[in-house]
């Protein structure tokens, strides 16, 4: 039994959500030339730059859409730093969504969902895309379902939501956390360990939870959800000097992204991509091409122009 409890405490202890932080932050550009000049200035909480910094008033022009970033666990605004500078460069506006990841993700969604709203409000151009990585993906769809208390109302929205490496049926590592046998086998000791590695969210995270088990109807102002699934096997993020892996980018498996009710929308459209979970959305030491050519594809970034293939080029090298 201590052994079974020693075990289950280091599969906690060593679970990654997988949005790590960047070591170093990536400098800021602000390809502002290319954005549309702002017309609003807001404070909406919750809501601000795809930076770290602490003002958190955003600047936008009401009459363009807007790209939403909702970071994972371990994460911040500023995880999509670069990302917006992306965007930027091809003349979208991003806003970052800032969240406590160890809250329960019903509580966090709520958030989101009221920032949703409260935006909308403001926007003459009403779409609104919604992208969010690893657990921001979960708390991004969560946002917008029909069976929330606080279910977003506005008919005139026009959403698109995207969600890369997001586990809707729930983090394996963490099973034993809604086993009733091992809540049993523990005298209630596996309840109190995963609230403490976890947080308020341990539950949401199981294979069993009502988060999990009952993903909810989007509304139906959400056009399209675009689920990147990554496939993550055999990936490294970080080598050794003799070419051997020294960090897995392996953080959730194919099985653990797939969910039938999720999947089964016919709004949905699944694509599983051979790459790891960090860099599917890149760190400083990787370029999320991938994922670049995947949102150009799809119409959610705008293709770049022949001429400026170069200094998207250099920008990416500065960036990443």
């Amino acid at each position: 039994m201590r052994r079974w409890l020693a075990g289950g405490c280091l599969v906690l202890l060593t679970l990654n959500c997988g949005a790590q932080r960047w070591t170093t932050a990536p400098k800021v550009f602000r390809n502002s030339e290319y954005l549309p000049k702002a017309d609003l200035t807001l404070e909406i909480p919750g809501l601000g730059p795809c930076t770290d910094e602490p003002n958190r008033t955003l600047h936008l022009n009401s009459n363009q859409p807007v790209t939403l970033l909702v970071h994972g666990c371990n994460g911040s605004a500023g995880r999509f730093q670069a990302i917006a500078e992306v965007f930027a460069f091809h003349g979208q506006q991003t806003i970052g969504f800032s969240y406590d990841d160890r809250d329960e993700m019903m509580a966090s969604s709520g958030q989101l969902a009221r920032a949703i709203q409260a935006l909308a409000e403001k926007m003459h151009n009403k779409q609104i895309t919604i992208i969010g990585h690893s657990q921001g993906g979960l708390v991004a769809r969560k946002a917008l379902i029909l069976e929330r208390p606080d279910a977003i109302q506005d008919p005139q929205l026009s959403l698109r939501l995207v969600t890369i490496s997001a586990p809707f049926s729930g983090i394996f590592a963490a099973n034993h956390c809604g086993s009733p046998v091992a809540r049993l086998i523990s005298f209630g000791l596996v309840a109190p360990i995963c609230r403490m590695v976890s947080g308020a969210k341990w539950r949401d995270i199981t294979y069993n939870g009502d988060f999990i088990t009952r993903p909810g109807r989007l509304i139906p102002q959400v056009n399209q959800h675009l689920k990147i699934n990554s496939d993550e096997r055999d990936t490294c993020l970080e080598t050794r000097a003799d070419g051997t892996c020294q960090k897995t980018d392996y953080i959730f498996s194919l099985q653990e992204q797939r969910q039938a009710h999720v999947d089964g929308d016919p709004r949905v459209k699944v694509m599983d991509v051979k790459v790891g979970h960090v860099a599917i959305v890149g760190d400083q030491n990787v370029i999320p091409t991938k994922l670049i050519a995947i949102l150009q594809q799809e119409n959610i970034l705008p293709p770049t122009e022949n001429r400026r293939q170069g200094e998207l080029a250099v920008l990416l090298a500065k960036l990443y």
